[in-house]
């Protein structure tokens, strides 16, 4: 599939402050990625945190098919009238695809309901990256396991809701385990979590990577119905048949 509306959200925080993620991502964190998915024809806007209300007016969001989100130490300067917005725009069917410390987004928490707590080190160790369901288009084209040398351990207990799927498992070099790709649904909208992507370690040019953010792409893309009665708020139902004549 092609031509999705993708829009990716970053804060563009640690590339402006930080040198050693300026030598890893001088484009910014987004620019991999933004790259990778205008390569396979999407139409991909970029906003950031500097962007007047934050790069995501109604006018932007309505136009977004799925919306990608990098945040991290920056959470909180996010407006809650913009949360607000996503909120609505995923329960109206956009997608919307969560990577790494956006665990604690607003718009994540919102949409999860729950602190989305989990435990962390970041020690550069080896990560395995297992496939837990296969048959998960969000897997589709990717080995059994993706190895990543160098990045920042997430680890269970992931304080969020049962998730739908868990497409991805991650194991740490510690010993740790962890839920790394989840999906939900949230009224018409279909939300994914994806754990790697630290901003010190170029995760975002590793080619496995971004094959799943274009799978996720594609399947958080709403292709239901959009005209169904009751889909979104209440609707009347006139009586459809004709009423029952009595015998005199």
């Amino acid at each position: 599939m092609a031509g999705i509306r993708v829009t990716i959200w970053n804060e563009h925080r640690h590339e402006q402050t930080d040198a050693k993620v300026q030598a890893v991502y001088p484009d910014g964190i987004h620019a991999p990625i933004a790259k990778y998915l205008s390569d396979l024809g999407h139409e991909v806007h970029v906003s950031t945190l500097d962007d007047d209300d934050c790069g995501l007016t109604p006018e932007v969001l309505d136009n977004t098919d799925v919306l990608i989100w990098w945040g991290h130490t920056a959470h909180n300067l996010v407006m809650d009238d913009i949360v607000d917005r996503i909120q609505a725009r995923v329960l109206a069917g956009m997608g919307f695809i969560a990577l790494h410390s956006s665990h604690e987004s607003k718009p994540f928490m919102r949409l999860m309901g729950t602190s989305c707590g989990l435990l962390w080190r970041d020690i550069g160790e080896k990560e395995k990256l297992w496939v837990t369901n296969p048959y998960h288009p969000i897997s589709k084209g990717i080995d059994a396991v993706i190895e990543l040398d160098h990045e920042e351990m997430y680890g269970e207990c992931f304080d969020v809701p049962n998730p739908d799927d868990v497409v991805f498992t991650s194991w740490f070099e510690g010993g740790n385990v962890f839920r790394s790709g989840c999906t939900w649904h949230r009224g018409r909208g279909k939300i994914f979590y994806f754990r790697p992507g630290h901003e010190a370690y170029p995760t975002y040019y590793n080619k496995e990577i971004l094959h799943v953010i274009a799978n996720a792409v594609e399947w958080a893309k709403f292709d239901g119905n959009t005209e169904a009665a009751g889909i979104g708020k209440a609707a009347n139902m006139p009586f459809l048949l004709a009423p029952v004549e009595k015998n005199e």
